[in-house]
Protein backbone atom coordinates (compact mmCIF):
# COMPACT_ATOMS: atom_id res chain seq x y z
CA UNK A 1 0.00 0.00 0.00
CA UNK A 2 1.38 3.78 -0.75
CA UNK A 3 2.28 5.79 2.00
CA UNK A 4 2.06 9.30 1.90
CA UNK A 5 1.53 12.71 3.74
CA UNK A 6 -1.69 13.27 3.37
CA UNK A 7 -2.57 16.75 2.78
CA UNK A 8 -4.47 19.14 0.69
CA UNK A 9 -1.70 19.56 -1.61
CA UNK A 10 -1.16 15.72 -2.34
CA UNK A 11 -5.23 14.92 -2.33
CA UNK A 12 -5.71 17.47 -4.79
CA UNK A 13 -2.91 16.37 -7.35
CA UNK A 14 -3.49 12.66 -6.68
CA UNK A 15 -5.17 11.88 -10.02
CA UNK A 16 -8.20 10.01 -10.26
CA UNK A 17 -7.91 6.26 -11.53
CA UNK A 18 -9.56 5.23 -14.94
CA UNK A 19 -10.42 2.14 -12.90
CA UNK A 20 -10.10 0.61 -9.10
CA UNK A 21 -9.29 2.54 -6.56
CA UNK A 22 -5.88 2.93 -4.85
CA UNK A 23 -5.22 3.60 -1.11
CA UNK A 24 -3.02 5.98 0.44
CA UNK A 25 -2.30 5.32 3.95
CA UNK A 26 -1.27 8.73 6.17
CA UNK A 27 2.69 8.37 7.11
CA UNK A 28 1.84 10.60 10.22
CA UNK A 29 -1.60 9.23 11.28
CA UNK A 30 -1.12 5.59 11.51
CA UNK A 31 -5.07 4.20 10.91
CA UNK A 32 -5.75 7.38 8.32
CA UNK A 33 -6.55 6.83 4.73
CA UNK A 34 -7.28 8.51 1.26
CA UNK A 35 -9.18 5.95 -1.36
CA UNK A 36 -8.82 7.67 -4.80
CA UNK A 37 -11.55 6.43 -7.29
CA UNK A 38 -12.63 6.92 -10.74
CA UNK A 39 -15.04 10.18 -9.79
CA UNK A 40 -14.13 10.75 -5.63
CA UNK A 41 -11.61 10.92 -3.39
CA UNK A 42 -12.76 9.87 -0.23
CA UNK A 43 -11.30 10.11 4.05
CA UNK A 44 -11.70 6.96 6.13
CA UNK A 45 -10.35 5.31 9.25
CA UNK A 46 -9.78 1.85 9.70
CA UNK A 47 -7.93 0.21 12.56
CA UNK A 48 -7.80 -3.28 14.50
CA UNK A 49 -10.18 -3.60 17.57
CA UNK A 50 -10.28 -7.18 19.30
CA UNK A 51 -8.91 -8.85 16.31
CA UNK A 52 -11.52 -7.27 13.80
CA UNK A 53 -10.86 -5.02 11.52
CA UNK A 54 -12.79 -1.78 12.51
CA UNK A 55 -13.44 0.44 9.22
CA UNK A 56 -15.54 4.05 8.92
CA UNK A 57 -15.84 7.01 6.16
CA UNK A 58 -15.20 9.86 7.19
CA UNK A 59 -16.03 11.90 3.75
CA UNK A 60 -15.84 13.04 0.25
CA UNK A 61 -12.78 15.23 -0.17
CA UNK A 62 -14.74 18.47 -1.21
CA UNK A 63 -17.45 17.68 1.68
CA UNK A 64 -15.03 17.87 3.97
CA UNK A 65 -11.54 19.39 4.03
CA UNK A 66 -7.95 17.59 4.63
CA UNK A 67 -7.66 19.36 8.14
CA UNK A 68 -11.04 18.51 9.20
CA UNK A 69 -10.80 15.05 7.81
CA UNK A 70 -7.53 14.24 9.95
CA UNK A 71 -9.21 15.61 12.96
CA UNK A 72 -11.95 13.39 12.41
CA UNK A 73 -9.67 10.26 12.31
CA UNK A 74 -7.94 10.86 15.21
CA UNK A 75 -10.74 11.42 17.58
CA UNK A 76 -11.63 8.25 16.10
CA UNK A 77 -8.76 6.29 16.62
CA UNK A 78 -8.36 7.19 20.16
CA UNK A 79 -11.84 5.99 20.59
CA UNK A 80 -10.87 2.09 19.42
CA UNK A 81 -7.80 2.49 21.25
CA UNK A 82 -9.85 2.73 24.27
CA UNK A 83 -12.03 0.17 22.60
CA UNK A 84 -14.48 1.43 21.91
CA UNK A 85 -16.71 0.80 18.13
CA UNK A 86 -17.29 4.40 16.53
CA UNK A 87 -19.60 2.29 14.08
CA UNK A 88 -21.90 0.68 17.03
CA UNK A 89 -21.53 4.95 18.44
CA UNK A 90 -23.00 5.87 15.26
CA UNK A 91 -25.43 3.30 15.20
CA UNK A 92 -26.48 3.98 18.84
CA UNK A 93 -26.69 7.80 17.83
CA UNK A 94 -28.65 6.95 14.80
CA UNK A 95 -31.25 4.88 16.51
CA UNK A 96 -31.91 7.17 19.56
CA UNK A 97 -32.63 9.69 16.99
CA UNK A 98 -35.21 7.53 14.95
CA UNK A 99 -38.40 9.15 14.53
CA UNK A 100 -42.20 7.95 14.59
CA UNK A 101 -42.40 8.96 10.75
CA UNK A 102 -38.92 6.23 10.15
CA UNK A 103 -40.50 3.83 12.71
CA UNK A 104 -43.40 3.63 10.21
CA UNK A 105 -41.88 3.17 7.22
CA UNK A 106 -39.97 0.40 8.74
CA UNK A 107 -43.19 -1.01 10.40
CA UNK A 108 -44.56 -1.09 7.19
CA UNK A 109 -41.90 -2.81 5.18
CA UNK A 110 -41.58 -5.59 7.72
CA UNK A 111 -45.90 -6.45 7.69
CA UNK A 112 -45.49 -8.56 4.83
CA UNK A 113 -49.28 -8.98 5.04
CA UNK A 114 -50.38 -5.65 5.50
CA UNK A 115 -53.18 -4.64 2.76
CA UNK A 116 -53.02 -1.52 1.10
CA UNK A 117 -56.07 -0.36 3.00
CA UNK A 118 -54.91 -0.86 6.56
CA UNK A 119 -51.53 0.87 5.28
CA UNK A 120 -53.83 3.57 4.23
CA UNK A 121 -55.59 3.80 7.57
CA UNK A 122 -52.48 3.86 9.71
CA UNK A 123 -51.22 6.78 7.18
CA UNK A 124 -54.17 8.89 7.73
CA UNK A 125 -54.42 8.63 11.24
CA UNK A 126 -50.65 9.94 11.12
CA UNK A 127 -50.98 12.80 9.02
CA UNK A 128 -54.38 13.79 10.59
CA UNK A 129 -54.43 13.26 14.55
CA UNK A 130 -50.65 12.67 14.88
CA UNK A 131 -49.37 15.01 12.48
CA UNK A 132 -47.11 16.81 15.08
CA UNK A 133 -45.84 13.82 16.38
CA UNK A 134 -44.29 12.22 13.05
CA UNK A 135 -40.67 13.78 13.47
CA UNK A 136 -40.61 13.05 17.50
CA UNK A 137 -38.10 10.97 19.07
CA UNK A 138 -39.37 7.28 19.49
CA UNK A 139 -36.93 7.12 22.61
CA UNK A 140 -37.66 10.64 24.02
CA UNK A 141 -42.01 10.41 24.04
CA UNK A 142 -42.68 9.88 28.48
CA UNK A 143 -45.60 9.00 29.41
CA UNK A 144 -47.05 11.99 30.30
CA UNK A 145 -47.25 13.47 26.88
CA UNK A 146 -48.63 10.00 25.66
CA UNK A 147 -51.45 11.17 28.44
CA UNK A 148 -51.92 14.61 27.25
CA UNK A 149 -51.48 13.76 23.54
CA UNK A 150 -54.70 11.35 23.88
CA UNK A 151 -56.94 13.75 26.00
CA UNK A 152 -56.18 16.09 23.54
CA UNK A 153 -56.77 14.12 20.47
CA UNK A 154 -60.09 12.79 21.90
CA UNK A 155 -61.43 16.39 23.19
CA UNK A 156 -61.04 17.18 19.20
CA UNK A 157 -61.75 14.41 17.63
CA UNK A 158 -63.73 12.05 19.97
CA UNK A 159 -62.47 8.70 21.92
CA UNK A 160 -62.58 5.91 19.75
CA UNK A 161 -60.16 8.19 17.27
CA UNK A 162 -57.85 9.01 20.21
CA UNK A 163 -57.87 5.20 21.07
CA UNK A 164 -56.87 4.09 17.59
CA UNK A 165 -54.31 7.00 17.93
CA UNK A 166 -52.44 6.11 20.98
CA UNK A 167 -52.49 2.18 19.87
CA UNK A 168 -50.87 3.17 16.60
CA UNK A 169 -48.22 4.61 18.67
CA UNK A 170 -47.62 1.68 20.83
CA UNK A 171 -47.50 -0.55 17.97
CA UNK A 172 -44.85 1.38 16.81
CA UNK A 173 -42.47 1.88 19.73
CA UNK A 174 -42.95 -1.53 20.07
CA UNK A 175 -41.73 -2.59 16.84
CA UNK A 176 -38.91 -0.32 17.57
CA UNK A 177 -38.03 -1.33 20.97
CA UNK A 178 -37.50 -5.37 19.04
CA UNK A 179 -35.85 -4.34 16.10
CA UNK A 180 -33.28 -1.79 17.38
CA UNK A 181 -33.15 -3.35 20.90
CA UNK A 182 -34.25 -0.31 22.41
CA UNK A 183 -33.54 -0.64 26.25
CA UNK A 184 -37.21 1.74 27.17
CA UNK A 185 -40.34 0.94 28.14
CA UNK A 186 -43.04 1.29 25.97
CA UNK A 187 -44.94 5.02 27.22
CA UNK A 188 -47.89 4.18 26.29
CA UNK A 189 -48.60 1.10 28.73
CA UNK A 190 -49.02 3.49 31.03
CA UNK A 191 -52.59 4.73 30.01
CA UNK A 192 -53.32 0.52 30.47
CA UNK A 193 -51.66 1.10 33.87
CA UNK A 194 -53.60 4.25 35.34
CA UNK A 195 -56.72 2.91 33.72
CA UNK A 196 -56.57 5.76 31.33
CA UNK A 197 -58.16 4.63 27.92
CA UNK A 198 -61.43 6.04 26.76
CA UNK A 199 -64.74 3.91 27.35
CA UNK A 200 -65.74 3.00 23.97
CA UNK A 201 -69.65 2.64 23.57
CA UNK A 202 -71.07 1.22 20.71
CA UNK A 203 -72.18 3.55 18.64
CA UNK A 204 -75.83 3.39 17.78
CA UNK A 205 -76.71 7.01 15.71
CA UNK A 206 -78.34 6.83 11.85
CA UNK A 207 -80.54 9.11 10.57
CA UNK A 208 -84.22 8.54 11.26
CA UNK A 209 -86.59 8.52 8.26
CA UNK A 210 -88.10 11.70 10.01
CA UNK A 211 -84.83 13.48 9.91
CA UNK A 212 -83.77 12.43 6.27
CA UNK A 213 -85.34 14.68 4.20
CA UNK A 214 -83.91 17.70 6.20
CA UNK A 215 -80.60 16.39 5.98
CA UNK A 216 -81.23 16.09 2.17
CA UNK A 217 -81.77 19.13 1.83
CA UNK A 218 -78.78 20.38 3.56
CA UNK A 219 -76.81 18.19 1.37
CA UNK A 220 -78.04 19.16 -1.42
CA UNK A 221 -76.96 22.60 -0.74
CA UNK A 222 -73.50 21.85 -0.34
CA UNK A 223 -71.48 23.97 -2.32
CA UNK A 224 -68.63 21.42 -2.55
CA UNK A 225 -70.95 19.13 -4.87
CA UNK A 226 -68.22 15.95 -4.05
CA UNK A 227 -69.02 16.09 -0.73
CA UNK A 228 -73.03 16.28 -1.34
CA UNK A 229 -72.26 12.89 -4.21
CA UNK A 230 -70.09 11.55 -1.33
CA UNK A 231 -72.81 11.72 1.23
CA UNK A 232 -74.94 10.39 -0.87
CA UNK A 233 -73.20 7.28 -1.73
CA UNK A 234 -72.15 6.42 1.36
CA UNK A 235 -76.54 6.66 2.36
CA UNK A 236 -77.28 4.75 -0.74
CA UNK A 237 -74.98 1.86 -0.70
CA UNK A 238 -73.74 1.56 3.03
CA UNK A 239 -69.93 1.40 1.71
CA UNK A 240 -67.40 2.60 4.30
CA UNK A 241 -66.11 5.46 4.06
CA UNK A 242 -62.36 4.62 2.89
CA UNK A 243 -64.14 2.13 0.39
CA UNK A 244 -66.02 4.72 -0.82
CA UNK A 245 -63.33 7.48 -1.32
CA UNK A 246 -61.09 5.11 -2.68
CA UNK A 247 -62.91 3.74 -5.57
CA UNK A 248 -61.68 3.85 -9.02
CA UNK A 249 -62.87 4.27 -12.41
CA UNK A 250 -61.60 0.86 -13.31
CA UNK A 251 -63.53 -0.42 -10.77
CA UNK A 252 -67.11 1.10 -11.76
CA UNK A 253 -69.05 -1.04 -14.59
CA UNK A 254 -71.99 0.80 -16.03
CA UNK A 255 -72.82 -2.12 -18.43
CA UNK A 256 -73.52 -4.56 -15.29
CA UNK A 257 -74.29 -1.31 -12.96
CA UNK A 258 -71.94 -2.63 -10.49
CA UNK A 259 -69.06 -1.22 -7.72
CA UNK A 260 -66.49 -3.25 -7.56
CA UNK A 261 -64.30 -2.56 -4.23
CA UNK A 262 -61.16 -5.66 -4.51
CA UNK A 263 -59.45 -4.64 -1.06
CA UNK A 264 -61.79 -4.50 2.13
CA UNK A 265 -61.66 -4.43 5.50
CA UNK A 266 -62.49 -8.47 5.88
CA UNK A 267 -60.56 -9.26 2.77
CA UNK A 268 -63.23 -10.49 1.04
CA UNK A 269 -63.85 -8.44 -2.50
CA UNK A 270 -67.40 -6.88 -3.08
CA UNK A 271 -69.25 -6.66 -6.24
CA UNK A 272 -72.12 -4.28 -5.32
CA UNK A 273 -74.91 -3.86 -7.70
CA UNK A 274 -76.05 0.14 -7.79
CA UNK A 275 -79.33 1.46 -8.35
CA UNK A 276 -80.83 3.91 -11.20
CA UNK A 277 -79.91 7.27 -8.92
CA UNK A 278 -76.41 6.33 -8.03
CA UNK A 279 -75.86 5.04 -11.51
CA UNK A 280 -77.02 8.38 -12.82
CA UNK A 281 -75.01 10.53 -10.56
CA UNK A 282 -71.66 8.17 -11.32
CA UNK A 283 -72.49 8.56 -15.24
CA UNK A 284 -72.62 12.53 -14.33
CA UNK A 285 -69.03 12.54 -12.38
CA UNK A 286 -67.92 10.77 -15.29
CA UNK A 287 -68.42 13.11 -17.44
CA UNK A 288 -66.76 15.40 -15.49
CA UNK A 289 -64.07 13.32 -14.12
CA UNK A 290 -63.62 10.37 -16.59
CA UNK A 291 -60.23 10.91 -17.13
CA UNK A 292 -59.10 10.94 -13.87
CA UNK A 293 -58.40 7.51 -11.67
CA UNK A 294 -60.60 7.83 -8.82
CA UNK A 295 -64.30 8.79 -8.94
CA UNK A 296 -63.37 11.76 -6.11
CA UNK A 297 -60.37 13.12 -7.09
CA UNK A 298 -58.52 15.57 -5.17
CA UNK A 299 -54.94 17.27 -5.28
CA UNK A 300 -53.77 14.84 -2.43
CA UNK A 301 -51.22 12.85 -1.63
CA UNK A 302 -53.42 9.30 -2.37
CA UNK A 303 -55.56 11.24 -5.71
CA UNK A 304 -58.63 11.01 -4.02
CA UNK A 305 -60.48 13.43 -1.43
CA UNK A 306 -59.87 12.30 2.39
CA UNK A 307 -61.47 14.30 4.65
CA UNK A 308 -65.00 15.38 4.59
CA UNK A 309 -65.56 16.86 8.12
CA UNK A 310 -65.60 20.13 6.70
CA UNK A 311 -69.03 18.82 4.82
CA UNK A 312 -70.21 16.65 7.62
CA UNK A 313 -69.77 20.07 9.74
CA UNK A 314 -71.61 22.11 7.21
CA UNK A 315 -74.36 19.62 6.58
CA UNK A 316 -75.04 19.51 10.68
CA UNK A 317 -75.24 23.27 11.01
CA UNK A 318 -78.09 23.60 8.44
CA UNK A 319 -79.79 20.36 8.99
CA UNK A 320 -79.87 20.65 12.99
CA UNK A 321 -79.15 16.44 12.10
CA UNK A 322 -75.97 14.91 13.43
CA UNK A 323 -74.59 11.97 11.54
CA UNK A 324 -70.73 10.62 10.55
CA UNK A 325 -69.53 8.70 7.52
CA UNK A 326 -70.31 5.58 9.31
CA UNK A 327 -74.04 6.46 10.47
CA UNK A 328 -74.60 6.83 6.71
CA UNK A 329 -73.48 2.75 6.54
CA UNK A 330 -75.73 2.39 9.89
CA UNK A 331 -78.25 4.14 8.11
CA UNK A 332 -78.03 1.96 5.07
CA UNK A 333 -78.20 -1.09 7.30
CA UNK A 334 -81.31 0.05 9.52
CA UNK A 335 -83.64 1.14 6.05
CA UNK A 336 -82.56 -2.53 5.13
CA UNK A 337 -84.01 -4.40 7.99
CA UNK A 338 -87.06 -2.30 8.26
CA UNK A 339 -87.96 -2.78 5.03
CA UNK A 340 -87.53 -6.65 5.61
CA UNK A 341 -84.82 -7.28 3.82
CA UNK A 342 -83.72 -10.92 4.67
CA UNK A 343 -80.33 -10.83 7.47
CA UNK A 344 -78.17 -13.18 5.03
CA UNK A 345 -78.36 -10.26 1.90
CA UNK A 346 -77.88 -7.00 4.67
CA UNK A 347 -74.84 -9.89 5.27
CA UNK A 348 -73.57 -9.41 1.80
CA UNK A 349 -74.24 -6.10 0.93
CA UNK A 350 -72.68 -4.87 3.94
CA UNK A 351 -69.72 -7.22 3.33
CA UNK A 352 -69.99 -9.31 6.18
CA UNK A 353 -69.30 -12.74 6.37
CA UNK A 354 -72.16 -14.99 6.50
CA UNK A 355 -71.33 -17.34 9.58
CA UNK A 356 -72.81 -20.75 10.95
CA UNK A 357 -73.28 -24.05 9.01
CA UNK A 358 -76.68 -22.73 7.14
CA UNK A 359 -74.94 -19.63 6.27
CA UNK A 360 -72.26 -21.73 4.10
CA UNK A 361 -75.12 -23.33 2.00
CA UNK A 362 -76.53 -19.89 1.07
CA UNK A 363 -75.59 -18.04 -2.21
CA UNK A 364 -76.40 -14.91 -2.49
CA UNK A 365 -74.46 -13.64 -5.80
CA UNK A 366 -74.63 -9.59 -7.21
CA UNK A 367 -77.82 -10.43 -9.36
CA UNK A 368 -79.79 -11.26 -6.35
CA UNK A 369 -78.67 -8.05 -4.09
CA UNK A 370 -79.95 -5.78 -6.97
CA UNK A 371 -83.77 -6.00 -5.48
CA UNK A 372 -82.82 -5.27 -2.40
CA UNK A 373 -80.06 -2.44 -3.20
CA UNK A 374 -83.24 -0.99 -5.06
CA UNK A 375 -85.91 -1.12 -2.35
CA UNK A 376 -83.25 0.56 -0.14
CA UNK A 377 -83.06 3.33 -2.89
CA UNK A 378 -87.01 3.69 -3.63
CA UNK A 379 -87.50 3.96 0.57
CA UNK A 380 -84.33 6.86 0.45
CA UNK A 381 -86.53 8.38 -2.61
CA UNK A 382 -89.57 8.01 -1.17
CA UNK A 383 -88.87 9.60 2.14
CA UNK A 384 -86.68 12.78 0.66
CA UNK A 385 -89.65 13.39 -2.13
CA UNK A 386 -87.49 13.07 -4.92
CA UNK A 387 -87.65 10.51 -8.13
CA UNK A 388 -84.92 7.47 -8.57
CA UNK A 389 -83.37 9.50 -11.86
Amino acid sequence: MPRAKITKSFVESVPYKDGGQITFCDTELAGFYLVVGKTAKTYIVQKDLRGRSVRQTIGRHGQVTTAQARDVAAKKLFMISQGIDPNETQREKDIDNITIAQIFENYCLARKSMKPRTKADYTYYLDFYLADWKNKRVASITKDEVVKKHIAVGTKHGHVVANRSMKLIRALINHAIKTYDLNITNPVSYLSHIDGWFKEKPRTNYIKSKDLAAWWVAVDDLSNKDYRDFFKLLLFTGLRRTEALSIEWKNVDFNERVIVIPETKNGDPLSLPISDFIFDMLRARFKKYGHRKFVFPAKSKSGHMMEPKKGIKKVIETSGVSFTCHDLRRTFATYAESLGISEYAIKRLMNHRVTGITGRYIIIDTDRLREPVNKIAEYICSNVDVQKT
